[in-house]
């Protein structure tokens, strides 16, 4: 893996910490190939119950596209007439936002900075984000003449609304972490110098909580969003008898008739 993404597990806890401060974390190449398998690695290593995304630095989480990179592959594109500089949207933003959203494990974006385009996609890929008050939001795409991607065409108007969302994206500029907040974009905003330290308190909460049913609420929202209250009601049915028979729930509730705190295994 490229040292532009460092790649940890602590007792349950993957960090995918995007490492190029002096790009303002912009992706290029070699980032995007390095977030790839980190991501897929955390969302599929069993030993991993919960994932936070963040980034070195305090400028930026992620200003998205490294557009001096870009140029480059643009004018050879030309030349050869191959077109491959956009397929990095198959190749490398999609698997990311699909290994984020999709995992069975809560994920935590703490945002530190400038999130823009993809940056702004990874960022809405989360389950939480917890942003710093100097941070913004942008999603930057119509200003150089392209559409969205990253999942911001599916994520963005199912956390904001449509109409909402179609304004961001027809005139991009920059949203405060207050007005995040006050859109939904953000969970919860606190001081920048606090960031970090309170991204890990939370997201090693979440590493020691109930994993199978954070799977199973993520599966549930998701399927929500997309089928008929019936569909959803079967749903909630099936992923019920999951968690009910997990080991955590059994745990839990032994914990809560000795009026314990429960001490989660994670299955």
């Amino acid at each position: 893996m490229a040292d532009t993404v460092l790649y940890e597990v602590s007792d349950g806890l993957a960090t995918i910490t995007l490492n190029r401060p002096e790009a303002m974390n912009a992706l290029n190449i070699a980032t995007k190939a390095a977030l790839r398998e980190a991501a897929e690695s955390a969302a599929g290593d069993t030993a991993v119950r919960a994932i936070l995304l963040t980034a070195a630095g305090d400028r930026a989480f992620c200003v998205g596209q490294d557009l001096k990179e870009h140029i480059g592959l643009l004018a050879a594109d030309r030349e050869t007439g191959s077109g491959q500089t956009m397929s990095t949207v198959k190749e490398h933003y999609n698997p990311i936002v699909k290994a984020l959203a999709g995992a069975p494990k809560p994920v935590l974006a703490a945002v530190n900075g400038v999130a823009a385009g993809a940056g702004f996609g990874f960022a809405l890929a989360a389950d939480y984000r917890l942003v710093a008050d100097t941070a913004a939001f942008n999603t930057s795409f119509a200003g150089v003449a392209l559409t969205a991607d990253s999942g911001v065409s599916w994520t963005l108007p199912r956390v904001i609304g449509p109409s909402r969302a179609a304004d961001l994206l027809l005139f991009p500029r920059s949203i405060t972490a207050q007005d995040a907040l006050e859109l939904g974009i953000a969970n919860r905003v606190v001081p920048a110098a606090e960031l970090r330290a309170e991204a890990v308190k939370t997201a090693r909460a979440l590493a020691e909580g109930p994993t199978v049913a954070y799977a199973a609420i993520k599966e549930a929202v998701a399927h929500g969003l997309t089928h008929s209250l019936a569909e959803t009601l079967e749903k909630e049915d099936e992923l019920q008898t999951r968690a009910g028979r997990s080991e955590d729930h059994a745990i839990a509730v032994q914990a809560f008739v000795n009026k314990e705190k429960p001490k989660y295994l994670g299955r």
